[in-house]
C-alpha cells in the first residue's frame, strides 16, 4: 500500500476528530432544547402565578374568583392540567433523549470498535511500511554494490580491450615481420638455388670439357696406336732379337698397353678437369 502524504494524514485525523467530537451532538442538542423548554415553562408558570395572585371579581362574569377557595378554582385546575401536560411531554422527550443516548452509546461502542480495528490496521500498515523500507534499504545497498561491480567490470573490460588492441598491434607487427622474413628467406633460397645452379652449370661445363678432352685424347691415342701398328709391322723381322726389343720399350717409355689402351699412370695424370 502506498504511503499517504502528510496532508492526507492530517485530513484523516481531522475527520476522525470531528466524528469523535460530534458523536454526542444529538444528546447535547436534546439537552439544549430541554433547557429552553424548561425555561419557557418556568416563565409561563411564573406568569400564571402572577395572574392567579392578581385575579379580581369580574362584573361581566357570573363566576367570581376568590383567592384561596380550594379546588373549585378553574385557573388553578388549568394550571395543574398544563403542568401535567408539560410533565408528560417532558417525560416523552426525556425518554426520547435516553433512547437517543442509548443509540449514541451503541454508536460510540461501534465507533470505538472500528477505531480499534483501524488502529490495528494502522499498526499492521506501519509494520509493513517498516519492512518495506528495510527491504528498500537492502535493495538500494544491493543496487549500489551492483553498480560498483559493474563499474569494476567496465574498467576490467576497458583494460582487457586495451590489452587486446596492444596484442593485435603486436601480432600485426609480428605478421609483418614474418612476411618480411618469408620474403627474405625466399630471396636467400632463390640466391642459394641460383648459386647452386651456377655451380652445377660450372660442373657440367667442366665435365663437358673433361669429356671433350678425353675424347680428343682417345682420338690422339688411337692415332698413335695406328702408327705403332705400322712400326710393329716393320719390325716383325727383328723379333728374333728379343733382347733388343725389350730394351727399346724400356728406353722409349711406351704409354700404351698391348691392346692400345692408355696406361694407369697416364690415366691418373689426366683425371683433372684441366687435362
Amino acid at each position: 500500500m502506498a504511503e499517504p502524504t502528510w496532508q492526507e494524514t492530517l485530513r484523516l485525523r481531522l475527520v476522525e476528530r470531528n466524528a469523535r467530537e460530534s458523536s454526542y451532538a444529538p444528546v447535547i442538542e436534546q439537552y439544549r432544547r430541554l433547557a429552553q423548554q424548561t425555561k419557557l415553562l418556568k416563565e409561563r408558570n411564573a406568569s400564571l402565578l402572577r395572574a392567579m395572585g392578581s385575579a379580581r371579581p369580574n362584573p361581566s362574569s357570573s363566576t367570581v374568583f376568590v383567592p384561596g377557595t380550594g379546588e373549585d378554582n378553574p385557573v388553578r385546575a388549568a394550571y395543574i392540567a398544563s403542568l401535567e401536560s408539560q410533565i408528560s411531554s417532558l417525560r416523552d422527550e426525556l425518554a426520547t433523549v435516553y433512547k437517543t443516548q442509548g443509540q449514541n452509546a451503541q454508536r460510540l461502542l461501534a465507533m470505538n470498535e472500528t477505531l480499534r480495528e483501524k488502529e490495528e490496521l494502522s499498526r499492521l500498515d506501519a509494520e509493513n511500511l517498516r519492512k518495506a523500507r528495510d527491504e528498500i534499504a537492502v535493495l538500494r545497498k544491493k543496487v549500489e554494490q551492483h553498480s560498483e561491480l559493474m563499474a569494476e567490470k567496465d574498467r576490467t573490460a576497458q583494460i582487457l580491450h586495451d590489452e587486446i588492441n596492444t596484442l593485435q598491434l603486436e601480432l600485426s607487427q609480428i605478421e609483418e615481420r614474418n612476411q618480411t622474413l618469408t620474403r627474405d628467406n625466399a630471396k636467400l633460397l632463390q640466391r642459394w638455388l641460383d648459386a647452386k645452379q651456377a655451380e652445377v652449370n660450372r660442373m657440367n661445363e667442366a665435365n663437358q670439357f673433361y669429356e671433350d678432352m678425353q675424347s680428343r685424347r682417345q682420338a690422339s691415342l688411337n692415332t698413335h696406336a695406328g702408327a705403332n701398328g705400322d712400326e710393329k709391322g716393320d719390325l716383325s723381322g727383328t723379333n728374333a732379337f728379343g733382347s733388343g726389343n725389350g730394351e727399346e720399350r724400356k728406353e722409349t717409355g711406351a704409354t700404351t698397353m698391348m691392346d692400345g689402351t692408355p696406361s694407369h699412370a697416364e690415366t691418373d695424370v689426366n683425371l683433372t678437369p684441366n687435362g
